[in-house]
């Protein structure tokens, strides 16, 4: 392990970029940073969603008389593998037309269908809309990371990703206390009755106020955000001989992703890895129903004001640590952040499941959560980092594709593991337990591994700027 700390791949100086980017002006940062504010509502709005689902999973379970592999299946996984699939031809879109449509579009149809699966009056519908609502959202992080790039110079784009993610700690934490108490406040009154639609049980009105929101969000993104010029577009395709201003061809794609591969299979596969321990959490507030006797309120209310304080000073510090990394001329810097918050927050994420004490387990899962977040935004800007523009949607949703297939055969693995190998809904711990032990070392060792190549190429495309 003590390689590690040996690996600084000496950026090279500062070079003029193409002659397409060099005579443009970025945007405002007046709109840049406005848009970022934009995403980072549209990540709390998508992101809010698993928590707050966590919160009502129980009683989704108990009102179809679902076991726990089969509700995370509806609620969750099969919905979540579709958005994953349906972005890969989607991203190609959005490496040729309006970004900023693809985003507002897709929020507009999650926002339709998660309304519309709340009075779902059968599992069968209720399955048939989530599907539908994993294709309204399949475009979205491709299409957002792909303008980041074209609104912030290279050496902000961390930070930038930082700052967005603030919509990720905002879903972490007050989704989990406004939806806890929403949710408390919708037990005690047992239904809500709204004109048109009848009779609602508490989690169907929580669902109901989520899909509203997303249909606002889309709403105010087609009407409000500027598409940016996108910047440096200097490949050509074969045969034409001139700048592409097209979807690059997927041969393209891929000989570029192997001419690199070096540096790409390990960042998939660790993130993969992270991902499938990530996608636990759906399980939280059932693991402190079962083990502890804790009300979803309750556990709302603590875990998400722990997040809501902690969480943001995480992104903020990964962010710093991979700006000052960079500028010692660590070309490996964001990759390098991402490696040391893997392994870091091992020990606490596999602990948490096992310790007697309900507020130790508070507190070990808040300090493994905060230490992955240190990863976040260095994570997504390592990947713009060595993709050309050209091609920058198209690998981000081959990212955001196992990002999220990953993220969702976790909650499944551990209602597997609940249903099949502990045969007791309160070995929920044991699960959580092991799906840790197990992701974590394996994204670490990977990370690893590619922290030297993923700085040669980032040189490389240093180089060809």
């Amino acid at each position: 392990m003590s390689e590690v700390s040996t690996i600084a791949v000496t950026a090279p100086p500062a070079t003029p970029a193409t002659t397409a980017s060099a005579g443009e002006p970025w945007p405002t940062p007046a709109h840049s940073w406005y848009a970022v504010s934009l995403f980072a509502v549209m990540i709390f709005t998508l992101f809010a969603t698993p928590p707050i689902t966590g919160l009502v999973i129980e009683q989704i379970k108990a009102d179809f008389h679902l076991q726990d592999a089969e509700v995370a299946l509806l609620v969750s996984s099969v919905a979540m593998w579709v958005n994953a699939f349906a972005s890969l031809p989607i991203s190609r879109l959005a490496d040729s037309y309006s970004r900023k449509l693809i985003i507002g579009l897709g929020l507009v149809i999650l926002g339709l269908t998660g309304a519309t699966s709340a009075v779902a009056s059968t599992v069968t519908m209720f399955f048939i809309i989530r599907l539908i609502g994993g294709l309204g959202g399949a475009g979205n992080g491709s299409a957002t990371f792909s303008m980041l790039g074209d609104l912030f110079p290279p050496a902000k784009l961390p930070k930038a990703m930082a700052v967005m993610n603030f919509g990720f700690c905002a879903a972490l934490g007050l989704s989990l206390i406004a939806g806890a108490q929403f949710f408390s406040t919708l037990a005690q009154l047992q239904t809500v009755t709204l004109p048109w639609v009848g009779e609602l049980r508490p989690w169907q009105t929580i669902l109901l106020t989520l899909g509203l929101i997303d249909l606002a969000i889309g709403l105010l993104i087609i009407l409000t955000l500027r598409e940016p010029r996108r910047r440096a577009r200097s490949l050509v395709v074969p045969g034409d001989g001139v700048p592409a201003h097209r979807a690059v061809p997927v041969k393209q794609i891929l000989r570029y992703m192997s001419d690199n591969r070096r540096a790409f299979w390990p960042m998939y596969v660790g993130l993969g890895f992270n991902c499938l321990a990530l996608g636990t959490s759906l399980w939280h507030t059932a693991f402190y129903q079962r083990t502890f006797g804790w009300s979803p309120a309750r556990f709302g209310f603590t875990q998400g004001l722990v997040y809501l304080i902690l969480a943001p000073m995480s992104l903020l510090f990964g962010g710093w640590l991979a700006e000052r990394w960079t500028k010692q001329g660590k070309a490996d810097a964001a990759q390098r952040v991402v490696f040391y918050a893997t392994l870091l927050h091992i020990p606490f994420a596999v602990a948490f499941g096992l310790v007697p004490n309900p507020y130790v387990a508070l507190a070990l899962l808040s300090t493994s959560t905060c230490i992955v977040l240190m990863g976040a935004g260095p994570q997504n800007a390592a990947f713009q980092s060595i993709v050309p523009n050209e091609m920058r949607a198209q690998i981000t949703a081959s990212f955001l594709f196992v990002f999220t297939v990953m993220q969702a055969a976790g909650p499944y693995l551990v209602g597997w593991l609940t249903d099949h190998v502990f045969h007791d809904p309160h070995s929920l711990r044991y699960a959580l337990s092991l799906t840790h032990l197990v992701a974590g070392p394996l994204a670490m060792i990977v990370f690893w591994i590619g922290l030297k190549p993923y700085g040669e190429a980032v040189i490389r495309r240093a180089w060809q700027r």
